[in-house]
């Protein structure tokens, strides 16, 4: 069973955190990361009809198994970056950029949903690549050169994205899907050897 990174902080999204974690656990040793090893409260994020923006609400907590800082990248076969508030402030922690620009160096498969974006756009690692994402971010992705689609998900290269949670089931479908396909291969290179 390969390891998955799940990034989490303090305003990630509840369903844009909990199905990668209980979809990819199925297959997969989930490890959690986040800037320090603690409790992190998530958030549930609604369109109320009387609201110009997104409401916010606490929803659970979640604890993380591993701090950005002691990450090695080569344990991890695949990292998620959920949406919410949580990608707007992780954006800036050093340690986590670095793991963002390994899984593209190596390319290894990233999956991104809503904000998550922010991260891969601070990250320098989505020039010239098509992605998708809620269309309030579009401007975060096209600033920094990617090409912006508004539909519901996008696979360029080792980058998965999809723009809302109700989208989530062909997104992690398709990530979880080549996962196994590279374990698979992986372990038949390994048998060839």
């Amino acid at each position: 069973m390969g390891k998955v990174l799940v990034v989490i902080g303090d305003g990630a999204e509840v369903i844009d955190t909990m199905v990668p974690f209980y979809r990819l656990s199925e297959d997969h040793s989930v490890v959690v990361a986040a800037p320090e090893k603690r409790t992190y409260h998530l958030v549930q994020h609604e369109h109320d009809p009387g609201w110009d923006i997104t409401v916010e609400m606490p929803g659970y907590t979640m604890k993380s198994d591993i701090a950005f800082r002691d990450v090695d990248p080569d344990e991890y076969i695949g990292l998620v970056l959920p949406g919410g508030r949580a990608p707007e402030f992780l954006r800036y922690d050093n340690d986590l950029i670095h793991i963002v620009q390994h899984f593209f160096a190596k390319q290894k498969p990233v999956a991104s949903i809503c904000h998550g974006v922010e991260i891969l756009a601070t990250a320098d690692v989505i020039r010239g690549v098509e992605v998708t994402t809620i269309p309030r971010c579009k401007f975060d992705v096209e600033a920094v050169g990617a090409k912006y689609l508004n539909q519901p998900l996008v696979i360029s290269g080792n980058l998965y994205c999809c723009r809302f949670k109700r989208e989530c089931a062909a997104w992690m479908k398709a990530f979880a899907q080549d996962l196994q396909r590279r374990e698979k291969e992986s372990t038949q290179n390994k048998t060839l050897s």
